[in-house]
């Protein structure tokens, strides 16, 4: 008979356990070294050569974690079957299609053993004593958190800022106590792996996305759900946008404490715009006009924060300074620099169209050279297309979607394709004149020419760099 294998409950629940990591990204060498530091029998695989995670292995130091890189599938495979802790990157799941379907059969032969397969997000929300505020949602994600961190900081309140951006947080898991607030950001990936909702869970919206894994929008629209069921089994808040008609389906459907923002003024709507001012609970909070982000969308997400951060203690004059003091995020509508009176925006972190069509309309009136394209995920591009053609003098292509996107946009406006980063920003350099915008906003993936967002936002800026320090007009 089958000894069943303990759940993990406390850190002294690992101790012996013989754990996998899979997958030696950020999050998972921070497991690895935490579960190696509790006791555990650590061994890490990746479908990587060590050559190319040279900085994830020195991060592990002397630990006595057993390397798996780039080995072959039937080595992996019998790693997994000799586990009892199995911890996966957020992308890896037998219930993915998108994960390798040799990989998803042996993750459902782990769990039908009975095997817990969990996530650092997951470990650290066993573990802490922490009050959580979680936020998630498709697009603003990862600036509404930010923000509320910019938010506690001026209200003096402790917090950690993890999840998806962040440091990892399952490390301090035992030092952070229940004096601080931890402010995670969690996608769709981390959310089917949690088993406790948050204090405070946020949405910044639930538009179609990721269908390539989920299959339909209900099925993702489920996935996103849980967070609002476990925080409300805990009896904790729920904030949701109520222009957004994703939560609104979702506030529909749930029972418990929910507060809700949007920018139009409404009765049950405790964060709005009135008369040229952000309102919160019913008080004007600051100017509209002193919100350093831009765009109605971003606007939102600062409505999302302020609630959020009221509701986790902090006073007005702090919300409100620190909304003053916060400059953003990377690769999402933002400025990297102004040559010969041409202003350069790196909004990489678009990969739907939605999303792009939002930085089309927050960079109006201004004319606009887009660069767009990439991966496409099953996402429909027609309402895309039409605001390239409203929007934009021209439209520099890259990537898998180029195609599609030139036939969807026609005749409308000028289109050119580009077979690599540094080539569309030449492009789009020739074509923009002075009092334009050159926009990078790709309405989809990087994954067919870059490992991430963050790569091609980065080559984006590389390339801009290189044209500003050869021109006489420019600077950064």
């Amino acid at each position: 008979m089958m000894t069943a294998i303990r759940s993990i409950r406390t850190r002294a629940d690992l101790h012996g356990r013989v754990a996998i990591v899979l997958g030696l990204a950020r999050s998972g060498a921070a497991a690895a070294r935490f579960l190696s530091d509790a006791g555990a029998v650590v061994t890490v695989y990746d479908r990587r050569e060590r050559d190319a995670l040279a900085d994830a292995v020195r991060s592990l130091g002397e630990r006595p974690i057993e390397l798996a890189l780039g080995v072959p599938e039937e080595v992996a495979r019998g790693l997994i079957e000799a586990a009892d802790l199995l911890v996966t990157s957020p992308s890896i799941s037998p219930h993915f299609p998108t994960t390798e379907p040799w990989l998803r059969e042996a993750l459902s032969a782990a769990e039908e053993r009975g095997v817990e397969l969990v996530s650092e997000v997951e470990l650290f929300l066993r573990l802490t004593r922490a009050r959580i505020l979680a936020v998630t949602g498709t697009k603003g994600k990862t600036t509404t958190t930010a923000l509320l961190g910019s938010i506690l900081a001026a209200a003096k309140i402790p917090h950690a800022v993890g999840g998806n951006i962040g440091e990892p947080l399952v490390e301090r898991s035992e030092e952070l106590d229940a004096s601080t607030w931890a402010v995670l950001e969690l996608s769709e990936l981390q959310l089917p792996t949690i088993s406790r909702g948050a204090e405070i869970a946020v949405y910044t919206n639930i538009l179609a996305d990721h269908l390539d894994r989920h299959g339909s929008l209900e099925a993702y629209r489920a996935v996103k759900a849980r967070l609002a069921q476990l925080t409300l089994e805990r009896r904790g808040a729920v904030v949701l946008n109520a222009d957004d008609a994703g939560c609104l389906d979702l506030g529909a459907r749930l029972a418990g404490e929910l507060h809700w923002y949007g920018l139009a003024p409404g009765e049950a709507r405790e964060a709005c715009e009135t008369d040229g001012q952000l309102v919160l609970a019913g008080a004007p909070l600051m100017a509209v006009a002193e919100v350093p982000l831009p765009g109605a969308h971003m606007r939102r997400d600062v409505l999302a924060a302020a609630l959020a951060a009221r509701l986790g203690g902090a006073d007005a004059d702090a919300i409100a300074a620190g909304i003053r003091s916060f400059r953003g995020v990377p690769h999402r509508l933002e400025t990297i620099a102004d040559r010969d009176g041409v202003r350069w925006i790196n909004d990489s972190q678009a990969t739907i169209p939605v999303a792009a069509i939002a930085a089309l309309e927050a960079s109006a009136p201004s004319p606009i050279v887009l660069i767009a394209g990439g991966q496409g995920k099953g996402l429909d591009y027609p309402a895309f297309a039409d605001a390239a053609a409203q929007f934009c003098r021209a439209v520099i292509l890259i990537g898998e979607t180029a195609a599609e996107l030139e036939r969807l946009i026609g005749e409308r406006v000028a289109v050119q394709r580009a077979a690599s980063m540094e080539q569309a920003v030449a492009l789009a350099a020739a074509a923009a004149r002075p009092g334009d915008v050159v926009l990078l906003s790709p309405a989809a993936t990087s994954f067919d020419m870059f490992t991430d967002y963050a790569a091609r936002g980065d080559a984006f800026r590389e390339a801009v760099a290189r044209l500003v320090t050869t021109s006489p007009g420019g600077s950064p």
